[in-house]
């Protein structure tokens, strides 16, 4: 029953996250909060790196570069049907992780330069919050954003 569990974790968070980063087109990526927040187009691509760089920590090999993570928003021109993808690779990578580790297995400790030590159990629901988050703040620019000049 666990795997059940964290897979319809794993799929609400898709389904909830979707609602925010189908709204980000190649026409309005560029919006901002303000001028001080990073524009829809680099958090949908921080989602997107994101996802598949945590993987590294529970084994799962990646080429997705970094080009967000601890980074400014500097303007760069991130497609979005490429961060989509990278969103889509990452998600299925979630899902293989669940039916993949054993059940015992998400208590096994992984090393991370952030959190130090934690269970494998709370670096999943990490992810899972990251992506609340960051989809919250595509939410907001939505509704109250603005176009740049």
């Amino acid at each position: 029953m666990q795997k059940e569990i964290l897979l319809e974790m794993v799929n609400q968070n898709l389904l909830t996250c979707s609602y925010a980063w189908n709204r980000v087109t190649e026409e309005n990526k560029d919006w901002r909060l303000n001028e001080g927040t990073a524009s829809m187009g680099f958090i949908l691509r921080h989602i997107g790196e994101t996802i598949n760089l945590f993987g590294y920590f529970f084994g799962v090999p990646t080429e997705v570069q970094n080009t967000t993570i601890g980074q400014i928003d500097t303007g760069k021109n991130y497609d979005t049907a490429t961060s989509r993808a990278l969103i889509d690779t990452g998600f299925a990578m979630l899902k293989n992780l669940v039916e993949t580790t054993p059940d015992a297995g998400w208590l096994d400790p992984i090393d991370t330069p952030f959190f130090g030590t934690v269970s494998k159990a709370r670096l999943f629901s990490h992810i899972l919050y990251h992506n609340s988050h960051h989809c919250g703040q595509l939410s907001l620019t939505l509704e109250k954003g603005e176009r740049p000049n």
